[in-house]
């Protein structure tokens, strides 16, 4: 490993590391309250303290998460390609999917909540609502991406649309389809705590909300320390889900810095 890769990998760290000292020793040279702003220590104390509590909210927003998540895939791929390779399809639903994906997904919870009570569905469809327009839109866009004299050439060879559509369209589309899984994912999570923080008895949402009603603010910092961190595996575990199954398709800085 060259001195600039292993520079890369640790840069992240570094920043971090950094930002995480800046910080600390703000709140000590100003003598910052901790119920206006913790400090690290005083954070990761916190955690350490309702560790119990954060493990099982954590695991209930990962749940949450991981199934609206889910039936935003199976069904945004499948509008995805009903979009992508129908131009008729495409004028009808497009304008639709913008006003549903321009309306405030925190004004719709509380009609969730109406619907279907307190509890883990309405934190499910807000993470399917925000993880769903991504998806639809880079399914489409990758679909219409396929070059007009690939297909003409296609034809001529005696492909049908369907035939196009399945062996060039979608495997063309992949290096779309999966990155918006990195953007969809987040996306969720967050869609699962807002939710939790307006109607649901239980999750890191909930707990950030009852911490806040308690000026326990470290403990609500320990909740956004969590998320932040669950954001962040989510993200790398799709992105090496991203790596392997479209590398054809990536760009690696690795290649630039070695030529």
């Amino acid at each position: 490993m060259t001195r600039h890769q292993m520079l890369e990998r640790a840069m992240p760290w570094l920043v971090v590391i950094g930002a995480l000292v800046a910080w600390e020793a703000g709140c000590i040279l100003f003598a910052v309250p901790k119920f206006i702003l913790p400090s690290p220590t005083q954070i990761a104390a916190s955690m350490w303290q309702f560790r119990e509590q954060l493990g099982g909210h954590a695991a209930q927003t990962l749940y949450t998460t991981v199934v609206g998540f889910a039936v935003a895939v199976a069904g945004g791929m499948l509008l995805g390609i009903v979009i992508g390779a129908s131009r008729l399809s495409y004028k009808g639903l497009y304008p639709i999917l913008i006003g549903f994906n321009s309306v405030p997904k925190v004004a719709v919870v509380p009609v969730l909540v109406i619907w279907f009570g307190i509890g883990s569905v309405p934190a499910i469809i807000t993470a399917f609502l925000l993880a769903f327009f991504p998806i639809v839109v880079n399914v489409a866009t990758g679909l219409a991406t396929i070059e007009p004299e690939v297909e003409d050439v296609l034809r001529s060879l005696g492909a049908s649309k369907r035939d196009i559509l399945v062996k060039i369209g979608i495997p063309g589309s992949l290096p779309y389809f999966f990155a918006s899984l990195k953007i969809a994912i987040t996306l969720a999570l967050v869609g699962s705590v807002v939710s939790e923080s307006i109607g649901s008895n239980y999750g890191i949402g909930y707990l950030m909300l009852s911490a806040s009603s308690q000026f326990n603010v470290p403990l609500a910092f320990a909740g956004l320390v969590v998320v932040a961190i669950m954001g962040v595996l989510i993200y790398v575990a799709f992105a090496l889900i991203e790596d392997r199954f479209t590398y054809w398709a990536t760009r690696k800085f690795d290649y630039a810095a070695g030529s």
